[in-house]
């Protein structure tokens, strides 16, 4: 989990993914949208009927005149006047929770109301749903509700409350399809269309995660995206420079054979010598548990869970203490992240304890606890890990970087400017004492951009590519800053597709150049980017998020082939 990865992307939110739709227009992505509702109404106090169960929220659930409007019969009385009349009973009779007796007035509502009138009879189908939705009669309330959208197909209650039917059943993508149209028709102001569709969107996307997780084929990260894993770890037992140099004293050939493949660039070959080795009889014991923590490693990078976690296991369960302490802290802190990919914070921070128990003074378990915390917003935490990580290891500049963000972090939270001048002070003198750190720029660009600095954030954007030429993730953090900044959609997917050729294996540059192909109209070409990053992702977390982006696009697809072109306002609006 380098920090080039995760503080600078993953820490403020969801900036990557959802912050573009704020940058480029009306979000018309479902979760775009959400994000959009939810930042627009921070603070907000909620009106008066908002509460979910109560009797006010019952009332708004159906259409038509108030109880007692049209009541007299009159021997004159037309048919669509007597419909009113049955209607206005039934509200009555919903609004006292006499669901049954409104059942049997909006039938005769039903029965009274001329079929050319179908604007109102979809109203009277949808009020009798909604009955039907009080007395938990789901297959009626799903059948009145496809009648009503039959007669009118752009009826938002109706699709909402067929939506959540609908996800009641299990039958999430039918569920989105109907809530994506409701969120779009009232441009992503409606509270109960916004929590649903966010709500069916992670349950889909889970969905989707984990059937294609039984079937994904590995796929090894890019050099670049190794290098820099790598990186993170200061007091590497096996592939540090220090212990490299002890290696060629102590090391067997097997484990040699290993480090010169990753040393050469090898990593493909890696698993396969390491598994060769461990199998030899006469192989010498700390040797192999070497050799199990490198090969856990490489299959955690892969994504191979269970292999990785049966290696890690392996050296930190050593009865006969044959890993040295530095292996076994270093295999716990590895599956330390790796519970956490594996969305178990909990078993995380125990292994993040036991490490601290076996070497209090390692600082490499302070700073990927740290960056944990950062990913959790523990920021007070996680300025607590980052100070203790760089008093034990001063001369890390990664770990530098760290802790100047998360104090901006706190100072940003507290909102004490006084403290966020301090945080930039800092950083600033990073520069000078690890000139050659492309994380100290990263993170500080990141800084400037949640500042609104935007021409400085892309300043220091370039700076950390030249100090990182090869590094494709800044390139796609500077295409999404040219959105914030000014809206250049042209400039933006410049950046991200040299990202992509720096680095075909980016799947944060997929992703979020598919994000930006959707909010140009350009649904086919997105789910086709949203597949690419797929293939690359390698937890279900990345998964499952990728997989709510792809749907929620083929869900604008399948609504605008259903209801129009001119339906879909917004999309194409941005060139």
């Amino acid at each position: 989990m380098p920090v080039a990865n995760s503080a600078a992307s993953a820490v403020s939110g969801s900036l990557p993914k959802w912050q573009l739709a704020l940058a480029v227009g009306a979000p018309v992505a479902l979760g775009l949208g959400y994000m959009y509702y939810k930042n627009s109404s921070q603070g907000k106090s909620k009106g008066p009927g908002k509460a979910n169960g109560t009797a006010t929220d019952k009332q708004i659930s159906i259409d038509g005149d108030s109880p007692g409007k049209n009541s007299r019969a009159d021997k004159l009385e037309t048919p669509a006047a007597r419909a009113q009349r049955y209607k206005a009973q039934g509200n009555q009779a919903f609004i006292a929770r006499k669901y049954d007796d409104a059942i049997l007035y909006y039938n005769k509502a039903i029965e009274a109301c001329p079929l050319e009138n179908k604007d109102e009879l979809a109203k009277i189908y949808q009020n009798r749903a909604a009955a039907y939705d009080a007395l938990e009669k789901f297959t009626a309330v799903k059948e009145d509700c496809t009648k009503a959208l039959e007669l009118n197909p752009k009826y938002t209650k109706a699709l909402i409350r067929r939506a959540k039917v609908l996800e009641k059943n299990n039958e999430l993508e039918l569920a989105l399809e109907d809530v994506t149209a409701a969120c779009i028709l009232e441009r992503f102001t409606n509270q109960s269309a916004l929590l649903t569709a966010d709500r069916v969107l992670k349950q889909l996307g889970k969905q989707h995660a984990q059937e294609l997780m039984t079937t994904k084929k590995p796929v090894m990260p890019s050099k670049h995206f190794i290098k820099t894993y790598f990186s993170s770890f200061r007091n590497d037992p096996v592939l540090s420079v220090e212990a490299i140099d002890s290696m060629d004293k102590y090391a067997g050939p097997g484990l040699t054979n290993a480090v010169e493949a990753f040393k050469g660039e090898k990593y493909d070959d890696i698993i396969s010598i390491c598994t060769a080795e461990i199998e030899k009889s006469d192989i010498d014991v700390p040797d192999k548990m070497k050799l199990l923590l490198l090969r856990g490693t490489f299959y955690l990078l892969l994504g191979q869970h269970e292999k990785a976690m049966d290696d890690l296991d392996a050296v930190i369960s050593d009865k006969n203490e044959s890993a040295s302490r530095e292996v076994r802290v270093n295999a716990l802190i590895k599956r330390a992240t790796m519970h956490m990919q594996l969305e178990n914070p909990s078993q995380c921070f125990k292994d993040f304890e036991r490490a601290l128990a076996t070497d209090p003074d390692c600082g490499d378990i302070y700073h990927h606890r740290g960056q944990v915390n950062l990913l959790l917003e523990n920021v007070n935490e996680a300025r607590e890990d980052s100070e203790k990580a760089l008093k034990l290891n001063p001369q890390f500049g990664i770990a530098y970087a760290q802790k100047c963000y998360t104090d901006y972090r706190h100072a940003a939270m507290s909102r004490m400017p006084s403290l966020v001048e301090s945080a930039m002070e800092n950083f600033e003198k990073s520069f000078e004492l690890f000139p050659d750190c492309c994380e100290c720029y990263t993170l500080y660009a990141q800084m400037l951009c949640d500042a609104q600095s935007y021409e400085r954030a892309d300043e220091y954007f370039a700076k950390a590519i030249d100090k990182d030429p090869k590094n494709a993730t800044i390139y796609v953090h500077r295409g999404l800053l040219q959105l914030q900044w000014c809206g250049n959609v042209v400039k933006a997917m410049e950046y991200i597709n040299k990202a992509l050729e720096l680095d075909d294996k980016c799947e944060f540059g997929y992703e979020t150049l598919g994000t930006i192909e959707v909010q140009r109209g350009n649904l086919k070409e997105a789910i086709k980017l949203f597949d690419k990053a797929l293939s690359l992702a390698r937890t279900g977390l990345e998964l499952t998020h990728i997989f709510s982006l792809q749907d929620a696009a083929k869900a604008q697809l399948k609504i605008g082939e259903r209801l129009g072109a001119d339906f879909m306002f917004g999309i194409s609006g941005m060139s």
